[in-house]
């Protein structure tokens, strides 16, 4: 059975400085402003900090930016939500990241909007993206960010809430909850996952 764990024990000392970033959502001006594609957006405040550029690449839209000598791929899978896993896992192994330096990005219904989660591991909780990527890295020991969007008024249609535009009122409060992400996603290729947990869960 394949193993990220196995795979990068000969490169482990090489790869500990490099992150990959991943956001999921659905490509298509369609979903583009949806509550599903928020992994998409945080990357793109992220890479606009930074002034990077976006490519197409092989499974996913691509760009990287270094930090303080840490290197952070970035990539969008174009692989659409339920098949996210592919692009992860085509990439991990690209760049020779392991499993631990691995961060995906997720809307989470469960949580009131704009509340950020990490955690080290857990379920996908129903999320088809996380579904398929912890079914591509055969582990659901990997890190995932978790942004809140949970509706105020219950009970509610899930498929098509997720599929719709952020209300006027959440459309303002985005871009500092956007920020936070980024600031969050900086931490954690800086200063590890346990701290950046502390730093920013609830937040």
């Amino acid at each position: 059975m394949f193993s990220f764990k196995n795979f990068f024990k000969k490169s482990e000392a090489l790869a500990m400085h490099k992150f990959l970033i991943v956001g999921l959502g659905n490509i298509g001006s369609e979903y583009e402003d949806t509550r599903h594609n928020i992994g998409f957006k945080i990357l793109d405040v992220l890479a606009a900090k930074h002034q990077c550029l976006w490519e197409v690449k092989k499974l996913a839209s691509y760009s990287s930016l270094k930090i303080k000598g840490r290197h952070f791929v970035l990539i969008k899978p174009s692989t659409f939500m339920n098949k996210s896993g592919k692009a992860v896992r085509h990439w991990a192994l690209k760049e020779n990241i392991p499993v631990e330096n691995i961060l995906i990005l997720a809307d989470e219904l469960h949580l009131p909007f704009g509340t950020l989660r990490l955690r080290a591991k857990g379920s996908p909780a129903g999320h088809n993206g996380l579904k398929d990527v912890e079914a591509a890295l055969n582990t659901p020991h990997y890190a995932r960010l978790r942004f809140g969007i949970g509706p105020k008024n219950k009970p509610f249609d899930q498929v098509r809430f997720v599929l719709d535009p952020w209300t006027s009122s959440e459309a303002t409060q985005l871009p500092e909850r956007l920020d936070r992400c980024a600031e969050a996603i900086e931490s954690f290729g800086l200063q590890g996952l346990q701290k950046t947990m502390n730093l920013f869960n609830g937040s």
